[in-house]
């Protein structure tokens, strides 16, 4: 009989705990290329706007009655080149506040561009058919309903960014509904300068260049520096 004890039996080397999985990285896109490339085709729509403009060869004989006669083309050319750049102020705002950008967000941008970029387009032809009976008016509804959808779609950019997350997490809310209002009140003028177009397209197109102008002007700044100095005077007048 064997007197040596039971060993007791080893206990199991502690295996490596399994190191956890990553999680799915959180890929975006360089909100520097998407500005760059889009500021490209702002530049580019803005300056093709000039090229419909023009006299023909034979107006040699009375060149200044031939420019006086382009003024709906400069008219729909004012019109076009304020929309654009109001459109670039809003677009140039909103990529101010982006953190980053998704897919979602790239594609958006891209079809906001495509009307941009198309804009020149009905721009001649409010210039041509501006004294056309019918075809102004179809020509101004078409321009008007361009107009409506490069606004629509500016809009859409900017509240996609703020449900996807996609604004710097330091932006205030005050800032997020100021921007939000800033480019939310010319669609119902759009609206009802699309129907106005279909009875006097020359208060329509004017008027679609008032709104261009609503953008690109700081009334607010302008009206509160206003008051401002009005109450200076005022004061020193005391």
């Amino acid at each position: 009989m064997s007197t040596e004890e039971p060993q007791p039996a080893a206990a199991p080397e502690p295996q490596p705990e399994a190191e956890a999985a990553p999680g799915p990285r959180r890929r975006g896109f360089r909100t520097g290329r998407l500005e760059a490339f889009s500021d490209g085709v702002f530049a580019i729509a803005i300056t093709l706007l000039v090229l419909d403009i023009g006299v023909s060869a034979t107006a040699g004989q009375d060149l200044g009655a031939a420019i006086r006669g382009l003024w709906p083309s400069y008219l729909a050319y004012v019109a076009s080149f304020s929309t654009i750049g109001a459109a670039w102020l809003g677009h140039n705002a909103i990529t101010e506040y982006l953190e980053r950008a998704d897919a979602a967000f790239v594609r958006l941008n891209l079809l906001l561009l495509l009307f941009v970029s198309f804009l020149p387009f009905p721009t001649r032809l409010v210039a041509e058919f501006i004294h056309q009976d019918t075809a102004e008016r179809v020509a101004v509804t078409f321009y008007g309903i361009i107009l409506l959808l490069s606004s629509v779609l500016l809009q859409v950019l900017w509240r996609y960014a703020v449900r996807a997350h996609l604004v710097r997490p330091d932006t205030a809310d005050e800032e997020i509904e100021l921007l939000t209002e800033r480019l939310t009140p010319g669609l119902g003028a759009y609206v009802v300068l699309i129907v106005s177009g279909l009875f006097v397209p020359l208060i329509a197109v004017a008027g679609f260049l008032g709104i261009a102008l609503y953008y690109i002007i700081p009334f607010r700044r302008l009206s509160a520096s206003f008051m401002l100095r009005t109450r200076r005077r005022q004061r020193r007048r005391r």
